[in-house]
């Protein structure tokens, strides 16, 4: 196990004590038996009950982990992640296909994790981050280097929808970024050209053209819509 992880390991057994179940590491860090330090750790913490002075006892540790470079943990109690699945499939989902068990039980051996919710949730959050990224862009406008940063780090949080968009389709999902929108653009005919300028995007030294900036906003807007009226049809 990594020092880091070990770390994090010590840390929140000692905060949660007798209340902690599991702690488990998914997504694109879980590399089979290798841990992709590139990749987000994203870490799940399951107790015996949530309640507010269980929370704050992994406040510190939270902070930690955060300043560290990582998504801050998510946290469930046990009964939780039996009654939500069908509330919360694509997190489930995520959490459930790619992970590795660092402390205790396997909270997902075993689980059934209802899809039937599966489109609407998609559709919502697709939605949601896109009428958010639409209110950020009246503000950077004017700054084309803004504008390439936000356009890139929405991107990251779209791919992940993206995934589930595919399986909905009934296609295969990859893991990595770069193979999930090259996938979701020949399933849906999108403009891959677009994807590439996004990826270009993250270097931070560039110097990006506000006209140019603008003119891939807009046709990144009519890519993220065909993605979402796609998710509507399939009502």
């Amino acid at each position: 196990m990594a020092i880091e992880l070990k770390e994090l390991l010590d840390k929140l057994s000692h905060a949660h004590g007798s209340e902690l179940k599991s702690i488990v590491l998914y997504g694109e860090a879980v590399e089979g038996e290798q841990l992709n330090e590139d990749a987000p750790k994203k870490v799940l913490v399951v107790l015996k009950e949530i309640t507010p002075h269980t929370l704050r006892a992994g406040q510190a540790v939270a902070e930690w982990w955060r300043k560290e470079g990582n998504p801050l943990p998510v946290y469930f109690s046990a009964e939780e992640i039996a009654d939500s699945t069908d509330v919360f499939p694509i997190e489930f989902l995520d959490m459930s296909r790619i992970r590795h068990v660092l402390y205790g039980q396997d909270p997902f051996a075993n689980l059934q994790i209802d899809t039937q919710n599966l489109r609407h949730q998609l559709e919502y959050e697709l939605r949601g981050k896109l009428i958010r990224l639409r209110s950020i862009y009246v503000s950077a406008a004017n700054n084309p280097n803004r504008l390439a940063r936000l356009m890139s780090d929405s991107l990251d949080s779209f791919v992940t929808l993206f995934r589930h968009v595919l399986e909905l389709l009934g296609s295969d999902a990859p893991l990595e970024k770069n193979a999930t929108l090259i996938r979701i653009a020949d399933e849906l005919k999108l403009d891959k050209k677009v994807f590439a300028r996004l990826a270009e995007y993250a270097a931070d030294e560039e110097v990006w053209l506000e006209a140019e900036t603008n003119e891939t906003f807009g046709a990144y807007l009519k890519l993220l819509e065909r993605v979402i009226q796609t998710v509507d049809e399939q009502a």
